[in-house]
């Protein structure tokens, strides 16, 4: 590699951000590095079992140089679960000392981009869209929740040092194309596997028309590539950006060196793209606009943590601006923060949404988790949200397609999926460049920060009826014999492992109640046969296994059931490392035909367990009968932690 005069390797933004916070291993691709973390977010969906998890720890107060817990999710009050969830968080908080953002505040990603976000630090969130904010120059990882609290304990975030990607953008986006259809050009040429194993970094003179909201865009859903997380350089646009969130100190430049090189490379030209719409059910599942036109529509939802931004919701505005949403579509806005919200109103956009028919709901991330606004049954449903997995938009058998604003404008006036650009012809309507201001909303009030250590230790815990501690989990046996209960196919998300929704969130901080729901989805009966399943049980899946969401339910319900052992062709990154959080083994297929042998009813047998994790990868053992060979990819620190049943009794243990 080319050395520049100090003798420090040409580096991009990425290594840049790596090598500043190393404290563990080598970055070299494909072994573990340990990386000092500074800020960490949580929201309410996953957050209180962080904050249980802080407690069984016995952490006195975070180690982190900020630490912010969000209640965005959770928002429907049907009963008492919600809110005496949000007051046990909020009293957490205070316990703990961590910042709270009061429900109704926002969703947490550009919430905390525009509050606390800051180039160069790094930031480990237990929401898998964290990664949102690498649009301004930070390396930040949705993880499992148990990594957020050890992050909180002062540790360091342990990761598959990844390849880095960089994707060269030139050229200009056209009218009626935005940087939702950057994003989901992605999709379309790489699928939801695609940024496995890699961090994705955007780099080239196409970011001079990106803002750091759109570039937010396009950050959030690398998670749904896969990717261990996406940056973008700290620039003018950054700067530009903190200076209108009044914060203009924090802004410190990050850029890739001159000479910088990528372990992996792809290009854009934005000037090229027409607007893309992703089918139901899968982020991957990319077309043109143009290839689905004509498609009923009877619902448009605007706003959430992937287009959050002023720009966006002002945007379609102005296409619906004087104009009544088609008859049959209901119109729902989810401003997705109380900045937003403000904005909105002062500037007219509101009123003009008001007067299109649109409904305003709550500023949260509402219809995305699946919390209100389900659609009808098999109605189509266009989103400009990150994700449409089966039935999490409350719907078992919906019909969800994700767009961009602009394409979600032109189906709410035309009731049909329609290209914005035609939209924009047959109505003789220019394409709108609102008149955002130089200076943003800034809410500071609904953020409650962290208590002085002397007031904090004082604070109990307030725990409603619905909260139940963290089980405690055993070690895993040396000799395995275990029913397969369940073979699944590619693809499965933790919206299918466990579901979101109004009907099974509010259970969150219950883990013997929300277990019932566990691969409801894909079998009913399920936590009925894992509770029949005397000594433990094992299932079997296909490629990217735990896809989505980061929520650790996923991985801590079925334990609790007494699943032991999930052999898959591939996993999902964070659902991966949150199964040896919580002391399953992840086997891998060397050859994928063996899975046709784990069928329902197979039993997978595992002899002398211990050893064979502790001597090396390869796992001898047998499924339905034949003898197989599967592979771990455990770290020696991780194997420790499955044989003892978890992280938490491995720290315990010493």
């Amino acid at each position: 590699m080319t050395t520049q005069s100090n003798q420090v390797p040409a580096r991009n933004v990425a290594q840049q951000l790596i090598a500043s916070h190393l404290v563990e291993g080598a970055m070299n691709p494909g072994t573990e590095v340990g990386i000092a973390i500074d800020q960490t977010l949580t929201q309410d969906a996953t957050g209180t079992m962080v904050m249980l998890e802080l407690e069984a720890m016995g952490l006195d107060r975070v180690k982190t140089e900020l630490s912010a817990q969000y209640v965005d999710h959770n928002l429907l009050q049907t009963d008492e679960k919600n809110p005496e969830d949000h007051m046990f968080l909020q009293s957490a908080a205070q316990r703990f000392g961590l910042w709270y953002s009061k429900a109704g505040n926002g969703v947490s990603h550009p919430v905390h981009q525009s509050r606390f976000g800051k180039p160069g630090a790094t930031m480990v969130g237990s929401d898998s869209h964290t990664c949102a904010a690498g649009a301004i120059g930070m390396l930040a990882v949705g993880v499992g929740g148990l990594e957020v609290a050890m992050a909180m304990a002062g540790q360091p975030l342990y990761v598959t040092m990844p390849e880095i990607w960089g994707i060269e953008l030139t050229g200009t986006l056209p009218d009626w194309v935005s940087a939702k259809d950057v994003v989901l050009e992605m999709l379309r040429r790489h699928g939801v596997k695609g940024g496995v194993g890699r961090i994705i970094e955007y780099h080239g003179p196409g970011l001079d028309g990106l803002t750091a909201m759109d570039r937010h865009v396009i950050a959030n859903m690398g998670a749904e590539l896969g990717a261990t997380t996406t940056v973008f350089p700290a620039d003018s646009a950054v700067r530009d950006y903190l200076t209108a969130v009044g914060r203009p100190d924090d802004f410190t430049e990050l850029v890739a060196d001159a000479e910088a090189t990528y372990d992996l490379t792809d290009s854009i030209d934005l000037s090229t793209l027409e607007p893309l719409i992703a089918k139901p059910s899968s982020p991957g599942n990319v077309v043109t606009v143009a290839e689905a036109a004509g498609e009923d529509v009877f619902q448009v939802v605007v706003g959430s943590s992937a287009n959050p931004g002023l720009r966006d919701f002002a945007v379609f505005a102005d296409i619906l601006s004087g104009r009544q949403a088609h008859p049959q579509v209901s119109v729902d806005v989810n401003p997705t923060s109380r900045e937003v919200l403000a904005d909105l109103i002062s500037g007219g956009w509101l009123t003009r949404l008001v007067g299109a028919g649109a409904r305003i709901h709550q500023s949260g991330c509402m219809g995305c988790i699946g919390m209100g606004q389900a659609p009808a049954t098999g109605r189509n449903s266009l989103r400009t949200m990150p994700r449409n997995f089966p039935g999490r938009s409350g719907t078992e058998e919906d019909a969800v397609w994700l767009c961009s604003p602009e394409t979600a404008a032109a189906a709410a006036l035309t009731g049909k999926i329609t290209d914005p650009r035609e939209l924009g012809r047959d109505l003789g309507l220019a394409y709108p460049h609102p008149d955002l201001p130089t200076t943003f909303s800034q809410n500071t009030d609904m953020l409650q920060p962290p208590l002085a250590p002397e007031e904090a230790a004082a604070v109990e815990l307030v725990k409603g009826s619905n909260i139940s501690s963290l089980p405690d989990f055993d070690a895993i046996a040396d000799d395995l014999d275990l029913p397969i209960l369940l073979q699944m196919d590619d693809n499965v998300s933790t919206d299918e492992i466990m579901p979101a929704g109004s009907r099974v969130l509010p259970f969150r901080s219950n883990i013997p109640k929300i277990a019932e729901f566990s691969f409801t989805r894909i079998d009913a009966d399920y936590p009925a046969h894992a509770k029949d399943a005397e000594g433990g049980h094992a299932v079997v899946a296909g490629e990217n296994y735990g896809q989505g969401s980061s929520r650790e339910h996923a991985v801590i319900a079925p334990r609790y059931l007494g699943l032991r052992v999930v052999v898959a062709k591939s996993f999902a990154r964070i659902h991966w490392q949150n199964l040896a959080n919580f002391g399953i083994l992840g086997l891998e297929f060397t050859d994928p035909a063996d899975y046709d042998d784990g069928a329902p009813g197979a039993r997978l047998v595992i002899s002398g367990v211990h050893g064979q994790l502790q001597e090396g990868h390869d796992v001898s053992a047998t499924l339905g009968g034949k003898d197989v060979t599967l592979r771990h990819k455990l770290s020696e620190r991780q194997v420790a932690m499955v044989l003892a049943g978890g992280r938490i009794p491995a720290a315990a243990a010493g």
